[in-house]
């Protein structure tokens, strides 16, 4: 199995263990983004997924209608236990939600360093709400942003890291090399944001390596977690040992058809189909 490794059990034996993949992020009761749409996408995948919870949400396809941030100090433990234990080969972040939890996930990717970590700047739900405290921001810039393996910001989460108003192609151009320069290794900026055809995507591998994943804007309304199962996606496939400009081609691919068969649920904007590539086992009664 790709991305395996043998590790010994407590009885010293080499066992094969499968990929494994680590989420940082806060829960969607609706089960659409968040915790629940990267196990769901890990597991799609082949990857064994472990979690940390940063905050509960009450959230359906309508609305965000309540936030309960996490203690940080139950953020760092949850982490510290996974990685002294399973551990993973890469992980991702997602809702960090206030200065607190961003220093303790700090603290713990110190103490227990996680070479390939997706960095999704989650900062404002579908529905509007806020997900990251004004105050958490400047540390989210110098602590996590720097340990980011690929960050991937969509056009308003470029805007508010860089400080800089997006007009032009040359201006997104611009603050993608800015974040490089801030510690970034690489920098995927989503295309699902603009209004035409086109929802290509901006990859820079490096301050000289700019590519495009090109890709065709699914008129949807099951577009929630998009942005979630994406960098989760990318993350399964960097677990799996993908290089990362085919994890990202392949995590892109993955959420278009997860867009495209998707299936409606409550009245408002449905999830994304996460498990669109997993056929139902058929089970006799035995």
């Amino acid at each position: 199995m790709a991305g395996a490794e043998n590790r010994p059990g407590a009885d010293g034996a080499k066992r094969l263990m499968i990929p494994r993949a680590l989420t940082i992020a806060g829960s969607d009761s609706g089960g659409g983004a968040g915790i629940q749409a990267d196990l769901k996408t890990f597991l799609a995948l082949g990857v064994h997924g472990s979690s940390v919870l940063t905050a509960i949400t009450a959230q359906n396809t309508r609305a965000t209608t309540g936030f309960w941030p996490c203690e940080p100090e139950s953020v760092y433990e949850q982490y510290a236990a996974v990685m002294s234990d399973i551990g993973a080969q890469a992980g991702k972040t997602g809702m960090l939600a206030t200065a607190g939890i961003v220093a303790a996930v700090a603290r713990g990717l110190e103490a227990f360093p996680l070479e390939k970590l997706v960095v999704d700047p989650v900062m404002i739900a579908k529905s509007g709400a806020a997900l990251l405290e004004a105050d958490a921001l400047p540390l989210f810039r110098e602590r996590i942003l720097p340990r980011a393996y690929l960050l991937t910001p969509n056009l308003p989460e470029l805007e508010a890291l860089t400080g800089e108003t997006l007009w032009r192609e040359a201006d997104v151009e611009r603050a993608g090399r800015a974040l490089l320069e801030r510690g970034a290794r690489a920098v995927l900026i989503k295309g699902g944001h603009g209004g035409d055809e086109n929802a290509s995507d901006d990859l820079f591998l490096d301050a000289e390596r700019r590519l495009v994943l090109p890709g065709r804007r699914i008129r949807t309304n099951c577009s929630h977690g998009t942005g979630c199962v994406l960098s989760a996606a990318v993350a399964a496939l960097l677990a799996r040992g993908e290089e990362l400009f085919t994890a990202a081609r392949k995590a892109k691919r993955f959420v278009t058809e997860a867009l495209a068969r998707a299936e409606a649920i409550g009245g408002g904007t449905s999830p994304v189909g996460h498990g669109w590539s997993i056929v139902p086992p058929k089970l006799d009664d035995g």
